[in-house]
Formats: structure tokens, sequence, C-alpha cells
């Protein structure tokens, strides 16, 4: 591959955010939308380029990564361990199956009440739902690493004499990390969703999430379309590290 060829590879990431700011533009310009309800994109950038050097959203930013991570850890601590737990006994996890799926398949802001009935309108509250939401998608993908492990490579060392811990520890673990880090990075997604409708709905004073619904209610367009981009660029730059992680450590899959 000669250095054009990967300069245009490289390249390529930047295809997307040029059309969806041409696209942007092109509606300005129609006038299909009046500019009061969606600003040119270049007066949206400058906006966004002073609230990030003057260190505005910072707080807000810091705030809604705090809560995002420290959801994402407890999902972790939780869900790999029991999803394993429950993944290396299918008969186990089947018996619980319809529970998982239930709450899987239950939108966590429906639960929102439930959670604020329990942790009242504080931080843990929003940690809490985000954490709940995170670990069901984290269990889920583990479990079902576990039970898909490549079975020849299982069959493999259990005819070499290996012990039932090693095959599970060194062959069927090591097998479902591909489809672990599937659900890794399913649920950092589902965090940021998740705290950023709680800091909407439930009382804070700091977040993206309450400065987005601030900024609406003020009707201050710019600081509202500049907190929803960082608020995508922030989710985006999560996913693109789990990535990195990914083939860092998992270089070995989908190898035969």
């Amino acid at each position: 591959m000669n250095v054009s060829r990967l300069m245009d590879r490289r390249l390529l990431p930047l295809i997307g955010p040029l059309l969806l700011f041409g696209l942007w533009e092109l509606v300005i310009s129609a006038k299909w939308i009046k500019p009061v309800l969606l600003p040119p994109p270049g007066e949206t950038l400058a906006y966004l380029w002073g609230a990030v050097t003057s260190g505005a959203i910072l707080p807000d930013l810091l705030s809604t990564l705090w809560r995002t991570l420290a959801a994402f850890g407890i999902a972790v601590l939780i869900g790999v361990p029991l999803g394993v737990l429950l993944g290396s006994s299918e008969l186990a996890y089947r018996s619980v199956e319809f529970v998982i799926d239930f709450f899987r398949s239950t939108p966590s802001s429906a639960l929102i009440p439930l959670f604020m009935l329990i942790f009242g309108i504080t931080d843990i509250n929003k940690i809490a739902i985000a954490s709940f939401g995170a670990m069901l998608i984290v269990l889920f993908n583990s479990a079902y690493g576990v039970m898909n492990a490549k079975k020849t490579r299982v069959m493999a060392a259990q005819i070499m004499g290996v012990s039932r811990w090693h095959v599970f520890k060194d062959v069927m673990l090591m097998e479902s990390l591909a489809q672990t880090f599937v659900g890794l990075r399913s649920a950092v997604s589902m965090a940021l969703v998740i705290v950023i409708v709680a800091e909407m709905f439930i009382g804070s004073e700091t977040g993206l999430g309450h400065r987005i619904i601030d900024a609406q209610q003020v009707f201050n367009v710019k600081d509202m379309y500049t907190s929803i981009l960082i608020t995508g660029a922030l989710g985006y730059l999560l996913n693109l590290a789990f990535l990195l992680v990914e083939k860092k450590l998992i270089h070995w899959s989908g190898k035969a």
C-alpha cells in the first residue's frame, strides 16, 4: 500500500462530518428551517470554539464524563463476573434469561421514577440508573461470549487432558473477550445516553444534559447545538478509545 492510498484511508472519516455540515448549510441556504431555530454551521462552530477555549463548558463536560465513567465502571465490575459465571453454565443462564431480557428490553428512562424513589434527586441516582442499564448489556454479552466460545478449541483442550478450570480460564474466557468488548462499547454508549437523559429530567446543576435543556428553555439555540455536538463528540471518543483497546488486546479476533 503506497503513501497516497494510506493517506486516503486516513481521510475517509472526514467525509461523514463534511457531508453533515454541507447538508446543514444547504438546509439554511434553502431556508427549509429558519436560522433562528437552526443557526448556520459556521456560527455554531465559532460559538463551540469559544465555549471550549474559554472553559465555559468544561465543568458540564467533566460532570457528565465523571458520571458516565462511574456508571460504566460499576457496570463492568458487576456485569463481567456475573456474565462469565452465568455463561459458564448454560442452564444457569437460561434460568434467569427472562429477567435479564425483560429489564434489557425496558427503556431505562421508564425506570427513572423508581430510582428517584430509591435514591432521591442526587448524583447517586443518575449513576445508579446508568450503571443498571449498562450492566445488563455487559452481562448479556459476557455470558454469550463464554457460551459461544469456539467449540473446536474447547474440545481440543479437553481431548489433551486439560483441566476444566484451565479450559474455562485459558480457552473459554479468551474466546469470549471479543464478544465482551462488543458489550463494553455498547455499554459505555448506553451509560452516556442514560446520564444525559437523567441530567435533563432529574434535578441537576451541572452536566451536558442539564446544559442542553437549560439552553432550550431560554431559547439559546447556539449553546444548545454546541452542547449537543460536544455530547456527540464525547460519545464518539469513548467508543473510539474502546476500539483501540480492543484491537490492542484482542489482536487474534476473527482468526481461525
